[in-house]
């Protein structure tokens, strides 16, 4: 054996693609990976369009990736890798709580759910997990997965969003005026402001100000602008 072959990991790096479009979440997953030296090599995007070009120039084994993305949502991502990447297992690491979105991306074929607050070490043990060919899933989690295969309604009205509809609900309680969202979806200013009053509809609130409230209420956060004045 030479002493190149001795120093050689008994097993080739995982690669790794980090999505998020706040830098200082991706330097802090960075560290968290690099705690574990040798095993990663590490890409980052800070879009979902710059996660598409990644993988088109890169073979990856593992996504780590946020639901909240400027343009197209994680959740068609998710939807986007599973099609056209299938051996890449993908593991969200969202600030939204695991009732507003994880069975949704499960749906979408996420291996795994974790929320920021999460600690590093069980981030390690869930992305380990998951590259191995398991799944990812809190108590929590599994409860919830169980209880919708089961055919049990949740009783919380954000279920009935599509997953549009929940993207641009996010946007509007984070602040985001309405001109803004369709630019950043990509859709024309009427179609958003239909999907919003089907929102409102659903969420049965009357208002701008009252969807806010709603969102503010469950904890639905998001980053962005906080003048909501987009009617």
């Amino acid at each position: 054996m030479t002493a190149e072959q001795a120093a050689a990991p008994a097993h080739p790096a995982l690669r790794v693609l980090l999505v998020d479009d706040h830098t200082i979440v991706r330097e802090g997953i960075r560290q968290v990976l690099n705690t574990q030296p040798g095993q990663w090599t590490i890409f980052e995007a800070e879009s979902a369009a710059q996660a598409v070009d990644v993988l088109r120039q890169q073979e990856v084994d593992v996504v780590v990736l946020d639901i909240t993305l400027p343009g197209m949502s994680g959740l068609d991502l998710i939807s986007r890798i599973r099609r056209d990447h299938p051996r890449c297992a993908v593991l969200v690491l969202s600030m939204h709580s695991e009732d507003q979105y994880a069975v949704r991306a499960l749906q979408a074929g996420a291996n795994g759910y974790l929320t920021k607050n999460t600690a590093g070490a069980e981030l390690l043990k869930a992305i380990m997990l998951i590259t191995q060919g398991g799944v990812y899933l809190t108590p929590h989690l599994a409860e919830r997965v169980v209880s919708q295969m089961l055919g049990h309604r949740s009783g919380n009205l954000l279920d009935t969003l599509s997953n549009r509809e929940l993207d641009i609900f996010q946007r509007v309680v984070s602040g985001q005026r309405l001109t803004d969202i369709a630019d950043a979806l990509h859709l024309s200013i009427k179609t958003v402001s239909t999907h919003k009053k089907r929102i409102q509809d659903k969420l049965q609130v009357d208002s701008t100000a009252a969807l806010i409230r709603y969102g503010l209420e469950r904890g639905t956060t998001g980053s962005g602008n906080t003048d909501a004045s987009g009617d």
